[in-house]
């Protein structure tokens, strides 16, 4: 959905695996109508800002932010005179001003780099950056034996620790499975959660 409160995933992602994290280079995200204006939003491990500038650009006030000082600098050289607030901070011990506060998270790839000990924790830390009545969109590599694998990091989630998102109000919108139409990048879930207001 698109108008409303709500930011639904239809109107921010593509349909394969590359425009999970591809930019916006034809328009697609405004002729849908995705407007941030009036709204924050915040990417959870930004890396290089890819994301966090893609969605700025859609109007939302946006912070990016990365445990990696390099990271957050690097994305600060690469886009000198954005709008976009790029921040070192650890996704276990952010600001307090960020509790609840965004009305869009975006987490991309960054759980599945973590050891599977910390995954709850992280899950419900990014959960609890979701303002009421805002959207978390969650996108992971996808693993279906419940056992951690050996070799990583990446190490691919497997469906029960996507639940992990829907704690302490955040519920679960949907959760799909995606298989990329090439064979490399291999299957991923993308996920929907909100807070109800």
């Amino acid at each position: 959905m698109i108008g409303g409160n709500a930011i639904h995933v239809d109107g921010l992602l593509g349909d394969s695996a590359e425009e999970v994290s591809s930019t916006d280079d034809d328009g697609y995200l405004a002729a849908k109508g995705v407007n941030g204006a009036g709204r924050r939003a915040v990417v959870v491990g930004c890396g290089l800002g890819m994301e966090a500038e893609h969605l700025a650009a859609l109007g939302f006030d946006t912070v990016g932010f990365d445990i990696s000082d390099s990271a957050v600098s690097i994305a600060r050289s690469r886009h000198p005179d954005s709008p976009v607030h790029y921040r070192q901070a650890d996704a276990l011990d952010q600001p307090a001003e960020w509790r609840r506060a965004f009305d869009l998270v975006v987490e991309i790839y960054t759980v599945q780099a973590l050891p599977l000990r910390l995954r709850r924790d992280i899950a419900a830390a990014i959960g609890g950056l979701l303002a009421p009545g805002g959207t978390l969109i969650a996108i992971q590599a996808a693993r279906e034996n419940i056992e951690e694998p050996a070799d990583g990091p990446p190490w691919p989630l497997h469906r029960s620790e996507v639940d992990d998102f829907a704690v302490d109000g955040v519920e679960t919108v949907r959760i799909e499975a995606v298989q990329s139409p090439s064979a490399s990048f291999g299957p991923h879930w993308r996920a929907e959660f909100t807070r109800p207001e």
